[in-house]
């Protein structure tokens, strides 16, 4: 009898791996926990963890690499020749909007937030919705000023929770969503990060901070080429004086099971932690490499550094000589550490960005362009310029920033072609919306070319 009543006892358990929508963010504790699972959907490999990094790179190459693995998945976007059922892409899309979905909830309970911490926790919110909206126009949909941006086509803005636990036709019927305009998905953008900045810390040890939020915002102002917003932005990350530019360029990446220090660099403004439990770093999966005397270095050695990029490299620039391998097998060490952090945004871009937003208004905000462009050429052994060009400024923006995302981005904004025959505005340099989403939701228009 005993026996009896103790298995109708553990009968009664309740469930620990699923919580009823109702009661699952009715504390400050739940909201903010909530916040942590926003964190964790921005570690993804198909979002920050590699994807928003590794994908405008491939679009944007023009015979300086080569993708030599076997997914062809990742092929196809090497090549620009993606299908509309490419699942890299569906991941993507599906990771990020999942990861917003996070963002909203916790927004949608902020006022469940004690008081201490409310603003803080809607900054961390805003924040990595507006980046990961931000990175969502950039890749599915037109360039801002490639036609009406009121017209063309951007992503769908959602920005309530999702209910996903037995939905009623009216909830079918609102997940039917259309894609907003460009217009309006870089104004959401802009309101997000905006509001972030004003809301968070200078100072949130790893977690998102006042510059992330100012950092991207002179991201989107240089998308939409206004210049004089673009240098305020990036000039207050610089005058926080939080971050610095570190003397040693190559220890800004390898970590090595720890014993290094790349992970605090303060160089970096905010990055994706990676540790030996958690967190995903597919710059590391497909440009990283094993080298047998360096312990804790991996990858799957897919995307190799060709001679026509290894040469743009002036000879005594400590960038030009940062790779691993030999003759048709070379690659960038970057990213050949197992654990090391994915880089999302370091203060050497804010520089640049002043840099090159500086010199297109002849101003000196902050500091002259050619100060700023000569201290990051004198870190890497380079002598200063003699003369500061736009394209002397851009080649160093694209050989600082090589292999981290920026590529393609700043081909578009300054509508440079990609190849002779490949222009800026070329729709094969857009992704498709993906064929599953569209089959669920006729509402959803498809990119030209698809």
């Amino acid at each position: 009898m005993l026996a009896l009543v103790s298995c109708a006892e553990r009968l009664e358990v309740l469930p620990t791996q699923t919580i009823d929508a109702a009661n699952a963010l009715t504390t400050s504790g739940d909201v903010t926990g909530a916040l942590l699972g926003t964190y964790d959907g921005i570690q993804s490999g198909n979002v920050f963890g590699g994807a928003f990094q590794y994908i405008p790179d491939l679009l944007a190459d023009n015979g300086e690499v080569r993708f030599a693995g076997t997914f062809n998945t990742h092929n196809q976007i090497w090549s620009k020749t993606i299908n509309t059922n490419n699942t890299q892409v569906a991941a993507t899309w599906n990771a990020s909007y999942n990861t917003i979905n996070r963002a909203n909830n916790v927004l949608a309970n902020i006022s469940k937030v004690v008081e201490a911490n409310r603003k803080r926790v809607e900054g961390e919110a805003r924040v990595l919705r507006g980046m990961v909206y931000f990175e969502l126009i950039r890749l599915f949909a037109k360039t801002w000023g490639d036609g009406d941006n009121t017209v063309n086509d951007g992503v769908p803005l959602v920005l309530t929770p999702t209910k996903i636990d037995n939905p009623s036709v009216d909830d079918i019927v609102a997940l039917a969503v259309r894609r907003n305009k460009v217009s309006e998905v870089y104004a959401q953008v802009i309101d997000d990060l905006t509001k972030a900045e004003a809301l968070l810390p200078a100072t949130n040890n790893y977690y998102a901070n006042k510059s992330l939020a100012a950092g991207t915002l002179s991201r989107v102002y240089l998308m939409q080429q206004k210049y004089s917003e673009a240098r305020d932005a990036a000039n207050r990350v610089i005058l926080s004086e939080n971050f610095f530019l570190v003397v040693d360029w190559t220890s800004l990446y390898n970590n090595f099971l720890f014993t290094q220090s790349s992970q605090n660099q303060p160089e970096y403004i905010f990055t994706v932690r990676i540790t030996e439990q958690d967190g995903v770093n597919d710059l590391n999966t497909f440009y990283g490499t094993t080298i047998g005397s360096l312990p804790g270095t991996a990858g799957r050695s897919d995307i190799r550094i060709l001679t026509r990029h290894r040469q743009q490299y002036e000879a005594r620039d400590l960038r030009g000589t940062f790779f691993n391998g030999s003759g048709s097998r070379v690659f960038s060490s970057k990213f050949i550490d197992r654990f090391g952090n994915v880089p999302v945004m370091r203060l050497a871009e804010m520089v640049l960005t002043r840099a090159e937003c500086n010199f297109r208004l002849r101003t000196s905000v902050g500091n002259t362009p050619e100060s700023d462009i000569n201290i990051l050429r004198e870190r890497v052994n380079l002598g200063p310029l003699a003369t500061l060009t736009l394209d002397a400024i851009l080649k160093e923006r694209k050989l600082e920033l090589m292999f981290e995302g920026h590529l393609l981005h700043d081909l578009k904004r300054t509508r440079r072609p990609i190849t002779t025959a490949l222009a800026w505005n070329n729709p094969r340099l857009i992704l498709p919306i993906p064929q599953r989403e569209r089959d669920a939701n006729p509402n959803l228009t498809q990119n030209e070319g698809y």
